[in-house]
Parts: C-alpha cells; sequence; structure tokens
C-alpha cells in the first residue's frame, strides 16, 4: 500500500492539476476502459494534452528543436513512464 502511494505522489516537474477523484477512461481505438486514480487520470490527461499539443506545433511548421518542443517532449517522456511505472496494465490498455 505504502508503494502505491509513493508511486502517485505529484512529481516535482508536474505543473498541471491533480485530481482526486478516479475517473474511468476508454482508449478511442479499442474501446477498452480503464477506471484510474485521480492522480493516474491527471497524467493521462497531461500525456494526451501534450502529445496533442506538439503534434499541433509541428502541423504548424514548428521546428522539432524549438526549445518549447523539446521541454514538453522531456516532460512528456517524464509523464509517460511515471504512468507505465504506476499502472501498468491501464498504460498497456490506454497507451500502448
Amino acid at each position: 500500500m505504502k508503494d502505491t502511494l509513493k508511486q502517485q505522489t505529484k512529481p516535482k516537474w508536474f505543473k498541471g492539476a491533480w485530481y482526486s477523484s478516479p475517473e474511468e477512461v476508454t482508449n478511442p481505438f479499442s474501446g477498452e476502459s480503464c477506471l484510474l486514480t485521480g492522480a493516474e487520470a491527471s497524467m493521462y490527461d497531461f500525456i494526451m494534452g501534450a502529445t496533442y499539443t506538439i503534434e499541433i506545433m509541428l502541423d504548424n511548421n514548428s521546428n522539432i528543436e524549438d526549445p518549447t518542443i523539446t521541454k514538453l517532449r522531456k516532460e512528456l517522456i517524464k509523464g509517460i513512464d511515471w504512468f507505465r511505472e504506476t499502472n501498468a496494465k491501464a498504460y498497456m490498455i490506454l497507451l500502448d
């Protein structure tokens, strides 16, 4: 139990909202759903939002080496790592 709580502590680098209520999330491609803790839902929303933002910036002819994209990509990788380590099953269903 302590390990789960430790893993779901808000990372220092994460500046987004940290939800307290669980949320059911559905993979739009497979239709499979997972019940996430508030913390997991926070990180899932960040991952999806960061991915979308990077794609839009690149579609608008931003350079892949743009400092804003570089910073967001590094945080996206941290978010994905956090999610995978915290809930591997949900990661496989929702993000893999």
